[in-house]
């Protein structure tokens, strides 16, 4: 499981979107997550990668999403959230992607998947519900360089879409590697709990004083974030007094 924070605004990494990776059918068929989990002394263990964490900016850029369904349509959104050219190749789509597509906000193709699809794409994602067409649109985004990443099959996939949470600039992401996404929505409702909306505005604040560093010709890493954030801050965020939150950065230079 891998856990990653993007503070943008403080001088971190562009993030990622998406959701965990992995195939849900199974999630569904047992409610116990525990017993979703699955034991690497099995008798098919999976093959393990170890990915490299990593943001896209797909802003203007044609990612391709292969398939119509639940899936795929969750996927589409964070997708569009960031601003991709999203370009759905499916013979069915559900009703929330046919909206998406007569107000022009992607372009529907209804029929099948071919592989002159991939042609100029950055990303591709497959969630078609059939291992033999998701596979093949694995193996052709493989032999052009394109990452993929395979609802069904995430051991052919180059590329791990993990579930989100947002904060504003805060993104904070979970992974398992598509082997247990229950476990991962599991563990973003636990962080939703911990991680309130009084984190978006510790970051603004955060990135003011940054920036107020910057304007004053001093180096950021000379105020002491880490003193300043165990000062109790947080919950002078929590309750409306930002004023206060300032000072007490201010305070740590």
């Amino acid at each position: 499981m891998a856990l990653s924070v993007n503070p943008s605004a403080l001088g971190g990494t562009v993030g990622g979107v998406g959701d965990e990776m992995g195939d849900e059918k199974g999630d569904e068929k047992q409610a116990d997550i525990g017993a979703d989990i699955e034991s690497p002394l099995g008798d098919n263990p999976r093959p393990v990668h170890h990915v490299y964490p990593v943001g896209l900016v797909v802003e203007g850029r044609r990612c391709v999403i292969v398939g119509g369904g639940r899936i795929a349509t969750r996927r589409l959104t964070a997708l569009l959230d960031a601003g991709a050219d999203i370009q759905v190749i499916a013979p069915d789509a559900s009703p929330e992607m046919a909206s998406m597509a007569e107000r022009g906000l992607i372009t529907w193709h209804r029929r099948g998947f071919a592989p002159q699809d991939l042609d100029g794409v950055w990303l591709v994602l497959s969630a078609t519900g059939n291992l033999q067409v998701d596979q093949e649109v694995a193996r052709c985004a493989t032999e052009r360089r394109v990452w993929v990443a395979s609802a069904d099959d995430p051991s052919a996939s180059t590329a791990s879409i993990p579930t989100v949470l947002r904060r504003g600039d805060l993104l904070l992401t979970l992974s398992t590697g598509g082997r247990s996404p229950a476990l991962a929505a599991w563990l973003k409702d636990r962080l939703s709990e911990e991680f309130g909306p009084e984190y978006e505005t510790l970051l603004d604040v955060m990135a003011e004083i940054r920036e107020e560093q910057k304007a004053l010709g001093l180096p950021t890493e000379s105020l002491d974030w880490r003193r300043a954030l165990d000062s109790g801050i947080l919950e002078d965020v929590r309750m409306g007094r930002i004023d206060a939150a300032k000072e007490a950065f201010r305070a740590c230079r």
